[in-house]
């Protein structure tokens, strides 16, 4: 799947640039490769839930209410890993619908498997790159909301230009958020949560909802790897800003 090119203003021209030290690529993606191989479980939800529940990738507008059959709030996640957080939270918040974007088919899979076993009605998923999605499948003032959970935080200084949440993304997200409508990210690595508190900072369409980061949201669970940092004392910072 192609990634998306954007290009990085200068810091002069836009304040909504990157953290000093921190360079933007000339391309991101919204996810990285990895391996992985399916269970007969996932395979099995795959090949019974996928035609229902998984879109195909098209160019053009999406259509919401077509795709889940009713007209309600429409979150994007990009990346749910292997999907618990996003069959609790779509559990917890029925009112609303979840599209999700996830190109790794185990995780595709498992999310379908869950959505099987819990009657979950309100995901669809892109196995597809979000920044294509955000691009040409969802118009300015479409979303009600973003979820971004622990994205990779290439914890490595040159590898830093490859993180996700970086100003010329952050500025495609605001714009497509209507008014009141929320980011909310998570990460458990301090020096990539300084860097997502600038760049959403930053950014002029947006306001923190707290003074610096936020207390957990009621619907976002711990996952498994959460809790086992926790228990050996790591850190996890969620950050929720709003569309002015």
């Amino acid at each position: 799947m192609a990634s998306d090119a954007i290009d990085a203003p200068t810091a002069a021209a836009d304040s909504s640039a990157a953290p000093a030290g921190v360079a933007h690529p000339k391309a991101i993606r919204s996810y990285v490769i990895r391996a992985g191989r399916v269970t007969t479980g996932q395979a099995k939800a795959l090949e019974t839930l996928g035609p229902r529940f998984v879109l195909d990738y098209a160019a053009q507008p999406f259509d919401a209410v077509a795709a889940f059959g009713r007209t309600a709030p429409l979150i994007l996640e990009i990346g749910f890993g292997m999907g618990d957080a996003t069959a609790h939270i779509a559990s917890v918040r029925p009112e609303d619908n979840f599209l999700c974007c996830e190109v790794h088919e185990p995780g595709v899979g498992a999310l379908l498997k869950r959505v099987g076993e819990q009657n979950i009605e309100n995901i669809r998923i892109l196995q597809h790159d979000a920044v294509e999605v955000i691009d040409h499948m969802l118009p300015e003032g479409s979303l009600d909301g973003v979820h971004i959970f622990f994205p990779d935080p290439w914890h490595k200084k040159r590898h830093n230009k490859r993180r996700l949440i970086q100003a010329p993304l952050v500025a495609k997200l605001a714009a497509r958020l209507k008014p009141g409508g929320y980011i909310h990210c998570a990460t458990d690595w301090e020096p990539y949560a300084e860097q997502i508190l600038e760049v959403l900072s930053a950014d002029p369409h947006l306001v923190n909802t707290a003074p610096a980061y936020a207390p957990q949201p009621a619907y976002r669970p711990l996952t498994k790897f959460e809790n086992r940092g926790l228990r050996l004392g790591h850190g996890v910072w969620d950050l929720v800003f709003r569309r002015r």
